[in-house]
């Protein structure tokens, strides 16, 4: 028999503890050996902690194909038998534990099953000792009689339900139970038929805690007190993350109530956090209830794959998991209570509006980190349409009212609608409305000019109006113009798509000998090479026409830029523009100013994004989960879980280096390559950062010398080799050589471009312009 309790309060945080099954026990059939369920060194527990319950692989079976899979196939279904509505019963009962070891082979004792029986005892049955064991001697108050009851009861209660709700798990499936307050984690399912019982573990009091290493990201590395380690690996992503940061804060609270180890805590983060004992709880406590909470809607399916779901193709190993599936019912968390101090309603609404803020905030990092990949695949498209053999001519022309880089800040702005007299006695509403009505009338000529451009050009993507509203006129003048509305020159607008730089070239051609008068401003400033683009990196030309009276524009948009975003474009510029993204050299920069407590929650947002996806399944077609977890690699990165960070970063990179639209040396392979690199410095991997950081170069110098190959050879870098000591001799002749490389850069692109017009425009000297149908069609609607 084991030992009895002493303390009602000890009697209650045993029922909360799991009972270590005892793998010495005696090899006969049905033979009985006591088994305490606390280890003799563990302490007296207050109220404080959490109870963790959730599924992992036994070592034995991981890997395994077939029935062995431990992608395991648990559902709601094993939990039907369960009765959590026992009664407690009304007599003083005690409760002892005894470990039963029994054999269904008879003779050969070969199909062994260990398992816990719980003994209850009416208090009147005791024999003297016993009493005087569990009382210390002192009689018994109503209340604490009472109370001893109650807790005797619920710790049957909890070994009955282990015992009925565990007695079903699957073949390869482990439950094991984590107690942050006795540091703690416990087996609490019996083993499976090939378990190997001398490397199980059972029973270990934690000192230390770590990310495993595997690829699935499902693992955790435990440090006993004792010095030995162990690998434990989660049946799902999502637990090894929550019990991961569960044990951090665990290790990093050594306040009252927990368990000490009489040295400083091995907790990386939550040790050096200056927090009193309550705060830590507090943070424990929020941080448990929201895994909980968000693991519950997992389970649930109320968390579906939104825009991912035309991403649920059958991977190549294996499918995507559906939310719920996959021993989520094993998951489980719950705290030391006092006896009817339940989880109240308005708890739950608390933990809701929590998950609510804290899910805000992750759909506006994600919103951030998209946003600036669309910029880089912007920048990386200006960098390769750079290379075209036109773009040296088109960089030295000068656009006409072109307000160069001030043009988003300048608010003297050289074009700007007609003033006229009424408007002294109008207010800006009305102002505004005139403005509508003037666009409305000259919206159909510039409707017959775009087709007419588009006809001679060949142009499949053109599209006119809608005419501005009054809100949306309103709104950007306040931020451009200083309020001022007549300085909006997009009432009535257009766009065309062009192909290259020499459409370009030719619809700026075609333009001027077409309707060169009507023309007020040739905006190409975004287009230069030495000019910023426009917030979110995007790049095009305007064209602003004074038709009727009234100044109208046709934005014209180079295919390569137009299919990153197509007709989102606008929306991603909007939203760079709103949140200054331009200003973030880094997208993991958004997170500067969180704490600790805060980026742990992200995480838990992060994971309910991937909840259908987990890493070992995601292939190289699957964006928005790519996003989500690069995402979640800065929130590692800022967390310390560098080897978890390291691991997301090589599978994303592999599947980049898979894609066919990408590879191995596109600019976004490389973009997380540097990634890489930080995440293995901060694990102290120097030559496995070194080795990253070779590619990186290699790849640097591929990409030079492409581009020196066709712009015309390396006599930029002969001069930089060659060239020092004369620069000594003559400070200027850099300055000067430059100047005239530049010269021959622009005249050899003149020369292309007329060899390209020659080819491909030919018709633009046939015709010198829009040809006499379309001509006539422009001159009869223009107004002029």
């Amino acid at each position: 028999m084991a030992p009895l309790a002493t303390e009602p309060e000890q009697m209650e945080t045993e029922a909360m503890e799991p009972t270590a099954m005892d793998s010495k026990a005696d090899n006969g059939g049905g033979e009985a050996t006591a088994a305490s369920s606390y280890d003799d060194e563990t302490p007296m527990l207050l109220n404080s902690g959490t109870i963790m319950e959730a599924a992992f692989v036994d070592p034995a079976y991981a890997g395994r194909k077939g029935d062995a899979e431990v992608e395991l196939r648990a559902s709601t279904a094993l939990l039907s038998n369960v009765d959590p509505s026992h009664k407690p019963s009304q007599k003083l009962s005690v409760r002892t534990t005894e470990t039963v070891t029994t054999s269904r082979c008879g003779f050969f004792q070969c199909c062994k099953k260990t398992e816990e029986q719980v003994v209850v005892k009416d208090f009147d049955t005791l024999t003297e000792d016993e009493k005087q064991m569990l009382t210390n001697g002192k009689s018994l108050s109503k209340k604490e009689r009472a109370r001893m009851i109650k807790a005797q009861e619920k710790a049957r209660r909890r070994a009955e339900l282990d015992r009925e709700k565990y007695s079903k798990v699957p073949e390869g499936m482990l439950i094991y139970r984590l107690d942050t307050a006795a540091h703690t984690v416990s087996l609490v399912s019996p083993p499976s038929a090939k378990t190997n019982m001398n490397t199980l573990v059972q029973h270990m009091v934690i000192a230390a805690a770590s990310p495993g290493t595997d690829t699935s990201r499902r693992s955790i590395r435990l440090t006993g007190e004792d010095g030995t380690t162990t690998v434990l690996t989660a049946v799902e992503q999502r637990t090894a993350i929550s019990w991961m940061e569960a044990v951090e804060m665990m290790l990093g609270n050594t306040g009252k109530g927990r368990r000490l180890f009489g040295r400083s805590t091995k907790s990386r983060g939550w040790g050096a956090e200056k927090l009193d004992d309550a705060e830590r709880n507090k943070i424990e406590d929020n941080y448990v209830n929201l895994a909980a909470y968000s693991n519950n809607l997992i389970r649930a399916g109320a968390i579906p794959g939104k825009d991912g779901q035309g991403d649920q193709k059958k991977s190549k190993r294996g499918k995507a998991k559906a939310a719920g599936a996959a021993a989520g019912i094993y998951y489980s968390v719950s705290k030391h209570r006092e006896d009817g101090d339940d989880i109240e309603e308005e708890a739950l609404e608390s933990i809701a509006k929590r998950r609510a803020v804290i899910k805000d905030s992750w759909d506006f990092y994600r919103m951030i980190c998209s946003l600036l990949r669309d910029k880089r695949k912007y920048d990386e498209v200006f960098r390769k349409m750079s290379m075209d053999p036109v773009f040296p001519y088109l960089n030295s022309m000068t656009g006409l009212n072109d307000p160069g880089d001030t043009g988003y800040e300048n608010t003297e702005k050289a074009v700007v609608q007609k003033d006229l007299p009424k408007y002294a006695s109008m207010t800006r509403t009305e102002v505004v409305q005139d403005q509508i009505a003037q666009a409305e009338e000259a919206l159909p000529s510039l409707v017959e000019i775009c087709k007419a451009l588009a006809g001679s050009l060949g142009m499949e993507e053109v599209g006119v109006g809608p005419v501005k509203e009054v809100s949306s006129a309103i709104r950007k003048a306040e931020k451009k113009y200083n309020g001022d509305v007549l300085k909006v020159t997009d009432y009535c607008r257009a766009l065309l798509v062009v192909k290259d730089f020499p459409t370009l070239l030719a619809l700026l051609e075609l333009a001027r000998d077409s309707f060169g008068p009507l023309i007020r401003r040739v905006k190409l400033s975004t287009l230069k090479a030495d000019h910023k683009s426009l917030p979110g990196g995007y790049r095009d030309c305007k064209i602003n026409l004074e038709l009727k009276e009234h100044i109208c524009e046709i934005q014209v948009h180079l295919w390569p830029m137009w299919v990153v975003c197509g007709v989102d474009g606008f929306r991603h510029y909007r939203h760079c523009l709103e949140y200054s993204t331009d200003s973030f050299a880094d997208p993991y920069e958004s997170l500067d100013g969180l704490d600790r407590k805060t980026v742990a929650e992200l995480i838990v947002m992060s994971e309910e994004a991937v909840a259908d996806m987990p890493l070992d399944s995601l292939e190289w077609y699957h964006e928005k989960y790519i996003l989500d977890y690069f995402a979640e690699v800065g929130l590692f990165l800022r967390h310390g879980l560098d080897q978890w960070a390291e691991t997301t970063l090589r599978e994303i990179v592999r599947l980049r280096c898979e894609s066919p639209d990408i590879g191995p040396e596109h600019h976004e392979t490389r973009f997380l390559k540097k990634y890489l690199v930080q995440a293995l410095q901060n694990q102290g991997k120097k030559d496995e950062a070194k080795k990253v950081i070779k590619e990186l170069e290699d790849a640097d110098k591929a990409e030079r010398k492409e581009r020196q190959s066709l712009m015309g050879g390396d006599g930029g870098l002969d001069c930089f080799t060659c060239g020092a000591f004369e620069g000594l001799m003559d400070p200027n002749k850099d300055e000067r050589e430059e100047e005239e490389r530049l010269k021959k850069e622009v005249k050899a692109s003149k020369r292309a471009w007329r060899r390209i017009r020659e080819e491909r425009f030919k018709f633009l000297d046939a015709s010198n312009g829009i040809d006499d149908r379309d001509r006539s069609n422009v001159s009869d609607t223009s107004g002029y």
